[in-house]
């Protein structure tokens, strides 16, 4: 499966004026500085689609991009950022609440985790929503180059057992590196083919 084309369309703060049309979504959601960024740069094959940045917490808007025409790959704005305002964090988790609940064609969220800190308080609240919501959500480990494999066994494990409690979670956990380029390919197929037979509904 392939990626033939990727463009950005629109960045919003209001759920309400997120694109109008039923083309299903995939979303993108994790912790501030996880690799949000970085990792769907690689899965397009696009090196600037989405902004990198140093800085924790620089993407604070809904970013809907439209790939091969037929489906929103969607950045939704990082939580966590421990020198955010409680103002920004609860604008920001406001939003993503609003998102997440209010998408009838969202189809499923890549929850990216920091594989080298596996699950944290602020994932699972997200988790949470998202359990409630009845929306299927896939665990994505990042930075996989940055631990050694005997550590990633681990946390991959740990992660697995606790979202065998979790009703909307994906059975599959899937490490990722967007250095190596690591579980791309996978990734990239697997939303390509999701998108290609919701289409066909």
């Amino acid at each position: 499966m392939h990626i033939k084309s990727a463009e950005f369309l629109v960045s919003n703060s209001n759920v309400a004026k997120c694109p109008k049309n039923k083309m299903p979504e995939y979303a993108f959601i994790g912790r501030s500085n996880v690799g949000k960024s970085s990792l769907i740069n690689m899965l397009t094959d696009r090196k600037n689609l989405a902004k990198t940045s140093g800085r924790p917490g620089k993407t604070q808007l809904i970013n809907h991009f439209v790939i091969n025409q037929t489906w929103y790959l969607v950045d939704l704005p990082g939580y966590g950022y421990a020198k955010a305002s409680k103002k920004a964090v609860q604008q920001w988790s406001e939003l993503v609440r609003l998102y997440l609940n209010g998408r009838a064609q969202l189809r499923r969220v890549c929850l990216l985790v920091d594989s080298r800190h596996g699950l944290k308080d602020s994932d699972r609240n997200v988790m949470a929503v998202l359990d409630k919501a009845a929306v299927s959500y896939q665990v994505i480990l990042t930075k996989c180059d940055k631990i050694k494999e005997t550590a990633l066994v681990k946390v991959v494990k740990r992660t697995d057992t606790e979202l065998a409690s979790h009703v909307a979670a994906h059975p599959k956990i899937l490490p990722s590196s967007s250095v190596r380029g690591t579980g791309i390919s996978e990734l990239r197929a697997e939303l390509t083919k999701l998108a290609e037979r919701n289409n066909l509904r």
